[in-house]
Order: C-alpha cells, then structure tokens, then sequence
C-alpha cells in the first residue's frame, strides 16, 4: 500500500535526462495516446517557453505493473519491441510536448511530411531584446529548410547559410555533445571577448540544458479507473482518457509470423464491425457501451475470467485470448440486437432506446441462441420500459434481467411479475429524449409504424425518410403558438408527449401553427382515420374538424382519451401478464387484467 504522498507525487528532471531516460526504456507511451499534431510554429514556441525559463506543465506519468502495448517509435524514433519490466512507467499526459522535444534535439520524421528534417538549431546572433520579447523567437531557432533551401535563392537563407558555416548557427543536440568544442571556436571567432553577445546566447541555452527543469506528477498504486479520472480532470481541453482506451492497449498483440502469432488489435476489430453493420441507425454506438456488451458476453462465455460487473475495474481484466473466443458470436448477437431494434421492434435510433442497458441484456439473449422467441423479446422490452418502477437502472438489476432471460434460452418457459404503471405519469410525460418514460412513448409510437398524414402509405420512420431531406420530425397536434393565442390549455399540456407525433419535415412545416379544425381537413381522405390510428391519435379530433368545432378543454379531453388509447395497445403488448393501472393524478386505483 502506498501512502497519500506516495500515490500522486511531483517530481522534475532536466530536458536532457528526462529524453536520455526515454530512449533507455523507462518511460513508455502507450497507444490509446492521440497522433501528435506536430507544427513548425508550435515547436519554436515550445523552445522560446524553454529559453525564457517558462514553465511547461507537468507530464503525468502513472507507475504501474500494468502491461500496456506501448508505441514502437515516436517521431520516427524507434523504441525496443517486447519490452518487459516489473514497473512500468507510462506517460499519460505530455505526449505532444516529449515528441517536440525529442525530435527537435534527435531529429526523426514526422507523419505526413517525410521529406522535413524536425532537428531544431539556434542562431547565437539573435539577442533577447527584453523580458516581453515575443517576436525573435522565430529567427532565433530555425529548421533547416529556413538555413539551407533546396535551390539556395532565399536571401535570408543565403545569410543563415554563411552563419551556420560560420558557426554561428548550431544544432541543439551539437550544443548538448559538443558544447567545449563550439564554445572554443567561439571564442576564437570573437577575439576572446568574455561577454561577447554570442558567448552570452551560447551559454543561456546550455544553461537550459543543465538548469531547466520539467515538471512531472508520478501516479502510483493506483487503480485504472481513477487514473482515467485524474487525466480527465487535467486534460479538460483534450480528449478524455477512457477505459477503452486502456484495454485497446492492454489487449493490443503483434503479428510474429515466425512463431504463427496473429495480431490483435481491438479498436480496429470495433471499427470493422460498425463498419459491417453502416446502414443500421445504430452503427454509431460509442466504445464504452460495446465494451460493456463484451464484457457481459465473456462472463456468460468464461464464468471464472474474474469479470463480475461492467464496472471500469472488471472492463480492465478483459483478456485478448478470451475476447477472441467470444468475438465471432459476440459480433452475430449485437447485430441481432440491432435488428431487432430497428426492424422487430421499429424504434429507428439508440436515442429512443429507454434504458441503455438494454442493449447489454438483449445481446445477452441473443448470444448463442439458436431459436430466439421475439414475442418473449416483444413482453420484455415493452414490460421494462414502461414498468412504474425504475427496473434496469444499475448493475444489479443488470445481472437480475440476464439471468432472468438466459433462464428463458434454457427453459423456453418465462413469467413476469404484475405490471404496474401510472396513468398519470403518461399525461405528465413530457416532450424530451430525456428520462426513461419519454423515450419508452417516443418508442411505442415509433414502434406502429406511425403514416405520413400527407402520404398515408408511407411510414414516417422508414429509412427513406432518413436519407432524404424531408426528415422525421416531432409535431405537436395541438401547437404551441396555437395554444398561446387560443388560450384553451396550459403550457404542461402543450409539452405534454400525448399531444406529440412523428410527421415528415415537409408536412410537419405546412402544418406550422395552425389551428388542428383547419390543418386536419387538408389531409381528410379515406385513409386519414387509418392513419391517426397508426400514431395512436384518437379519431375524435378528426370529428371536431368535420364539425368545425372544439369542445371546452379540448385538449385535456384528447390527452385522456390518447393515454386511454396508449394503455390499450401496451396491454395487448403485454398479453398474459397482469396488467395493473392506477391513477396518482385522480388518487384512485383502477385495477384490470
């Protein structure tokens, strides 16, 4: 165990030591690290922050058994493959920062411009004129390409060309090995002249090179989890460290053809399966969530893998040889789950899916099964997403639903409890993707496969829709400007999702705010009352258009009879189970079966 002081604690080392440590292996980044984003402009500004004797911002390095795979080179620098040690020291903030000054002093490549040499040189002729000099920093270090062009023509190279051969422009790595040597020349060249202005730069950047400290915090016994959590906490204008990001890196195994080794490389297994499954809606479903399906997946596959929850703890104790194993059948369940989602179940988007486990429990149902039972899938979904109770919030109720439906794959025989729900909960829904309710009503629209009221033989939601301009919108029946101006209900009725459905983006534009009695009968055809029941809008609505009347509280009255209408089709939904309905807005029960 490791004291509070010991766990976090800062330290600093010199430029020269920290980058000699580095090439001799003590430090390792690991690959979860972003590509640099290496600029000309940046490094120079990097090193006049140096110079002046700026402070940089701490590395962070974590301390750790952990084995990560670790980048094989760094600017073109390569590093020793299968390195091995009983701690390892990884940086996890500073990656950007160690590659500027790694190749600025060592040279290397940079990715995208292989032709460019990124070894820094400083011309010792460029005095600081003050403490706010902000400017000579760009004539002071210079890259080759700005001290020898390829056809020589620059003027102002023509001059750095004679100063570099006149030493006077020297490269930073020749200043840190052969420093005596340019000093003598020096001196020499200057007559002697103690503190000549160019024996004074000379010695402020070796002065650098021996005083300049770099900060860096040490992370160590601490867990994955927090660590993710303190890099996020100091990283607030980057990218967030995940716990993807760890086990990509864990994971991570090189192709040894001599020893028939195939290589392992998570991340890119992910993006070729989203890639497979492109035209569902659901093909951009974040890392975290996969991860998790395929942390549940292995525990189902490899009970004694020591993955007893989602938790980023147990993601962390994932094993390439058992994600292998699962991998084929993992990637046949979750593409079920999606097709069951978007084709059984109709709902077009994870953002309506209420609970987002969900998908960790239906892949669970699908994995390896043979014969699954879609009206089980049907009673399972609909029951748990619009229970009263909260009933897949954490992972205990996570591992409760698994079990539950893996008992169903065995036995083909399942039962549910009483269902419960609130009639007045449905009226007090409100028009959001937030919260489980709203997105289970969304949901259960979505899934009747609500018409175009304009084109009543086309569903709103079909994929078409979705490729074209004339998007799925969200239409109040009742508009809210109409509302206002009328003055028949309140705003919580006007938001309410009883007064809600999909319609096409054209349609939902021509209707505006119009007043429902006149909006209505555009669309009044034959179909029009098949097409209200497919949204599960009650007729009556239609009724009051062809009788160019709204009755008092018109709304209220339309609301009551649309969650009536909601209840009626969930319970057929439901079919067998007992269907229990009470009212907390009326405080009356109203039990039925």
């Amino acid at each position: 165990m490791f004291t509070s002081t010991e766990r976090i604690k800062p330290d600093a080392q010199s430029i020269v030591l920290y980058l000699e440590s580095l090439l001799s292996h003590k430090y390792q980044i690991p690959t979860f690290q972003r590509d640099v984003v290496w600029e000309k402009e940046n490094v120079k500004k990097l090193w006049d922050s140096i110079y002046k004797f700026y402070p940089l911002g701490s590395i962070l390095i974590w301390k750790t058994n952990t084995k990560l795979e670790s980048h094989r080179e760094i600017g073109g620098i390569k590093f020793a493959d299968n390195f091995y040690s009983n701690e390892y020291q990884y940086i996890l903030d500073g990656q950007q920062r160690t590659t500027s000054l790694l190749t600025s002093i060592y040279g290397g490549k940079i990715a995208n411009n292989e032709n460019f040499d990124p070894t820094l040189y400083i011309d010792l002729t460029i005095e600081l004129t003050d403490a706010t000099d902000d400017t000579s920093y760009a004539k002071r270090f210079l890259f080759w390409d700005e001290i020898d062009d390829k056809d020589g023509q620059l003027r102002a190279n023509i001059g750095r060309k004679k100063r570099y051969q006149d030493k006077l422009i020297v490269s930073l790595i020749d200043i840190i090995k052969n420093y005596r040597e340019i000093e003598k020349h020096l001196y020499t060249s200057v007559n002697g002249e103690y503190d000549h202005p160019y024996i004074q730069q000379l010695r402020r950047i070796q002065e650098v090179f021996a005083n300049y400290k770099i900060s860096f915090i040490e992370l160590r016994g601490i867990e994955v989890a927090e660590v993710c959590q303190i890099f996020e906490r100091i990283n607030q204008a980057g990218k967030p460290l995940d716990i993807f990001d760890i086990v990509v890196a864990k994971t991570f195994r090189s192709e040894n053809q001599t020893n028939n080794i195939s290589g392992f490389y998570l991340r890119e297994l992910f993006d070729k399966f989203k890639q497979t499954i492109s035209s569902s809606q659901y093909a951009n479903i974040d890392n975290w969530t996969l991860l998790q399906i395929l942390a549940v997946v292995v525990k189902l596959e490899f009970p004694e893998a020591g993955i007893q929850n989602i938790t980023d703890m147990y993601l962390n104790k994932l094993k390439t040889e058992h994600i292998e194993a699962v991998w084929s059948n993992f990637k046949i369940a979750v593409a079920k789950t999606f097709d069951c989602f978007d084709n059984i179940l109709h709902i077009k988007g994870g953002r309506l899916i209420p609970y987002r486990y969900f998908y960790l429990t239906i892949t669970a149902y699908f994995y390896r099964n043979e014969k699954p039972d879609y009206s089980f899938l049907n009673k399972y979904f609909w029951y748990y997403s619009f229970h009263n109770a909260d009933l897949l919030t954490n992972t205990t109720h996570l591992w409760e639903h698994i079990y539950f439906i893996n008992q169903q794959k065995v036995n083909s025989t399942y039962s549910f409890n009483q269902f419960d729900i609130d009639k007045n909960s449905l009226r007090k829904s409100f028009y959001s993707y937030r919260g489980r309710l709203s997105r289970a009503i969304l949901s259960f629209y979505a899934n009747h496969k609500p018409q175009d009221w304009a084109k009543p033989h086309r569903d709103v939601l079909s994929n078409v829709y979705y490729l074209l301009t004339d998007k799925p919108n969200l239409h109040h029946i009742f508009p809210v400007n109409f509302i206002k101006q009328s003055g028949i209900a309140s705003q919580i009725e006007c938001d309410s999702l009883m007064n809600i459905a999909y319609l096409s983006q054209i349609t939902n534009l021509k209707i505006s705010d119009k007043n429902p009695l006149d909006y209505l009968k555009e669309y009044d055809e034959p179909d029009l009352e098949t097409v209200l029941r497919s949204h599960l809008i009650p007729t009556m609505i239609l009724e009051w258009s062809r009788a160019d009347a709204l009755p008092e509280n018109a709304l209220s009255i339309f609301i009551e009879e649309r969650v009536n209408l909601l209840l009626e089709a969930l319970r057929l939904k439901l079919e067998g189970i007992e269907f229990h309905v009470f009212d907390m807005g009326n405080r009356t029960d109203n039990i039925s079966s």
